[in-house]
């Protein structure tokens, strides 16, 4: 009998995290769409889903408090099984600004979403999947972006180097679960037609920048989506470690 597929998406009642839900929901995943605030907009994915014959349940937690990623797991093995493969999508941005300009609180609003997070999460994950811990196998992919190469000047330092984080993350995480029936890649999205950009003070961000990325457009939400879901298939059997980006060429 063919293991069950069951996926968690944090972050995923809007942008890349939804389209990343609805992909994997078509082809055959049951789906926890985890959400911080916006349980309206879960929900209308959580139905979107269920309409197109695929299963998907939403679920509230900050993936930065310890004991909500713990419950969320906990219940996702209650009301869809073990754990298969793990999106870590949830970040966040804040208002445009140059270093000098930060203070501690917003540096710990960033890296605790974006890196703490992760940590939880894929470390959730790994004990449901390890063969070490009597699990079956399963892929993460982390969602970073290409800032962490280009270190977003004068916007937010703070999202690249959580991105930066999340790179190593990645490649430090796959070599110590490579042999356990685990692959974690991540993909590096580019200037996604997204809400985030709004988070950042500029709504319009990605239609300012678009001239300068060689394909001369931004991406949409469900291209980043097709690359993550390939990292998770099995099409991807040998790639763990790998950083995929998703940027028209920038």
């Amino acid at each position: 009998m063919a293991l069950k597929k069951v996926l968690v998406v944090t972050g995923g009642s809007r942008g890349i995290g939804a389209a990343t839900a609805r992909l994997a929901a078509a082809r055959g995943y049951a789906v926890c769409i985890n959400y911080r605030h916006n349980e309206a907009a879960a929900q209308a994915v959580v139905e979107e889903i269920a309409h197109a014959g695929g299963k998907a349940i939403a679920m509230a937690g900050d993936v930065g408090n310890e004991a909500d990623v713990m419950r969320l797991f906990a219940e996702v093995d209650e009301k869809l099984g073990p754990v298969t493969a793990l999106v870590n999508n949830a970040g966040i941005l804040e208002r445009q600004m140059r270093v000098e300009e930060m203070d501690a609180a917003r540096l710990s609003r960033v890296l605790t979403t974006n890196v703490i997070g992760s940590f939880l999460c894929a470390r959730e994950a790994v004990r449901r999947m390890s063969t070490r811990h009597g699990g079956q196998g399963g892929a993460i992919v982390n969602v970073s972006s290409i800032a962490s190469r280009l270190g977003a000047p004068d916007e937010y330092v703070d999202y690249a180097a959580a991105k930066g984080a999340i790179d190593s993350f990645t490649i430090g995480l796959a070599k110590e679960v490579a042999g356990e029936g685990i692959r974690v890649n991540a993909v590096r999205p580019g200037v996604i037609y997204t809400e985030i950009h709004a988070s950042g003070g500029e709504p319009d961000r990605v239609e300012r920048v678009k001239a300068g990325v060689p394909m001369q457009r931004g991406g949409q939400p469900e291209e980043v989506a097709r690359a993550i879901l390939w990292l998770l298939s099995d099409e991807a059997s040998y790639s763990t470690g790998a950083l995929l980006d998703v940027t028209g060429g920038r």
